[in-house]
């Protein structure tokens, strides 16, 4: 194991997030905000500290890491993150407990937006910022945002194996040859987007804080709200403009590089795209036939309809309406989307639609081989044939997928929660989503869990955004052990 050369990343990775603590800090000190802004200026002096040591003891590090340590790497990054991440809000004593406080911002970096908090309005400007923040860093990715800024000649190797563990979906290409310049290409269309979704949010008469905020948790499929009521309490126009921008940071981002290039048919053409697209459209018309008549109008039951379709296919968690009243065939929707979740290569989570095009595709091709053994039958996907690796780690993925989720349900029933509640839990935090059903639902929060199944839904949380892998590499007993 190259330790020096993962220490030194890290330390690279500890520098960008206190780098990123900043904008909070100074809202924090122009508000008043005393314990909020001490809070940040030590965990920041700490952060330095912590990151001066290890570029000391690991500056002479070679630049190479084979898959297994860029996987290694990418999960002790994550989890160092959000260890150092929560301080702030222990130390301002906005969340006391630091298990909860650690809950909270893994739930940020992680785009996942289960909170333990009831009123989030209740503090301080500067929390709420980095709290919103962080689901913004975490959907990107800081280690793609890092991968942008280095030298890379020499060390593509290196940066690839970072890029396959941070980045979501079955199969992780270059946008461009240089791997600087795809990360480069990613950010730039991910902070266009962020700052159009501000505008249009402002356009509508929302406060600059709020819209910030907001654009923050819809950029990075967070979900995060400024207030209790997540974005009930806003205009039609302000919810329509969010269910919109979710549906957008839904897509694969390589399908709006593709635009810039003037390739529109490629993009058209794209079998995941499409696929996202009827998912969407079939759901949302479902779940209006099944609400007709229990809102005031059609606009309103469309309204509320695409919006709780959007928020949960992308793994959003926004939510306009209390969908844990809706009726069981509309929620069964809800749960089914969850599970499938958005694109690969996009900010959201859950299984991805391209995953579940292949898994659907590998099934036809089994069925076939069953009725003409004799045959030779090939997966396609957007008229080229799938690699018979990625057919067998995305087979490999979903066995983790559902040990992972049937083992995290055991555990955290003992805190006695009802089957619905435990299976929701797990489902939202484990697919990136935030709000569950029952006493996990959108008008509730994760505070009744005992710090146990905190712990437990934490991990699941990660092993979700980093796909994985990366976190059963980094528990495996045989990655630490000396050959």
């Amino acid at each position: 194991m190259n330790y020096k050369m993962m220490g030194r990343f890290l330390s690279q990775t500890l520098f960008v997030e206190m780098l990123f603590m900043i904008p909070a800090f100074l809202i924090s000190l122009f508000a008043g905000e005393g314990a909020a802004w001490t809070a940040f200026l030590l965990t920041m002096g700490l952060m330095f500290l912590v990151c001066a040591l290890l570029y000391l003891l690991c500056k002479s590090a070679p630049n190479a890491l084979n898959a297994k340590e860029g996987l290694v790497c990418v999960g002790i990054s994550w989890i160092v993150m959000s260890l150092l991440g929560c301080l702030p809000c222990v130390l301002s004593r906005a969340i006391p407990n630091y298990i909860d406080a650690f809950f909270e911002i893994v739930s940020g970096f992680t785009t996942t937006g289960a909170s333990v908090l009831a009123r989030p309005e209740d503090l301080p400007k500067g929390i709420l910022y980095w709290r919103s923040f962080s689901h913004w860093l975490g959907g990107m990715g800081v280690l793609v945002f890092l991968l942008a800024l280095q030298p890379t000649e020499g060390n593509s190797g290196f940066t690839m194996h970072l890029l396959r563990a941070e980045s979501p979906g079955p199969n992780v290409g270059k946008l461009v040859p240089k791997m600087r310049k795809t990360a480069t290409i990613l950010y730039v269309i991910y902070i266009v987007m962020t700052v159009a979704n501000v505008i249009f949010l402002l356009c509508g008469d929302m406060p600059l804080f709020d819209a910030v905020c907001t654009a923050y948790g819809t950029a990075g499929t967070g979900g995060f709200g400024v207030r209790s009521d997540s974005l009930a309490g806003y205009s039609p126009y302000i919810q329509n403009v969010t269910t919109v921008f979710m549906l957008l940071f839904g897509v694969n981002f390589s399908c709006y590089y593709l635009m810039l290039l003037g390739q529109f048919k490629s993009v058209f053409k794209d079998e995941e795209l499409r696929l996202y697209i009827l998912i969407v459209a079939v759901s949302i018309g479902l779940i209006v036939w099944n609400l007709w008549g229990i809102y005031g109008s059609f606009a309103e039951t469309l309204r509320h309809s695409a919006f709780q379709v959007s928020s949960i296919i992308t793994t959003t968690g926004y939510s306009t309406a209390d969908f844990d009243t809706w009726p069981s065939f509309s929620k069964m929707i809800l749960m089914g989307l969850m599970m499938i979740g958005a694109c690969a290569g996009s900010t959201g989570g859950g299984i991805k639609v391209a995953r579940v095009l292949l898994l659907f595709k590998s099934l036809r091709r089994n069925i076939r081989q069953v009725s003409r053994p004799n045959s030779v039958q090939v997966v396609r996907s957007n008229g080229q044939i799938v690699d018979e690796a990625v057919l067998r780690n995305t087979n490999a993925y979903l066995a983790a997928y559902v040990i992972i989720m049937v083992i995290s349900v055991v555990l955290i029933s003992l805190d006695g929660y009802a089957p619905t509640t435990n299976i929701s839990a797990v489902f939202a935090c484990f697919n990136n989503i935030g709000p569950g059903l029952e006493a996990v639902g959108p008008t509730c929060n994760f505070a009744g869990f005992s710090g146990f199944s905190k712990i437990i839904l934490s991990i699941d949380m990660l092993a979700g955004r980093l796909e994985i892998f990366p976190i059963l590499v980094l528990l495996s007993r045989r990655t630490w052990k000396h050959r």
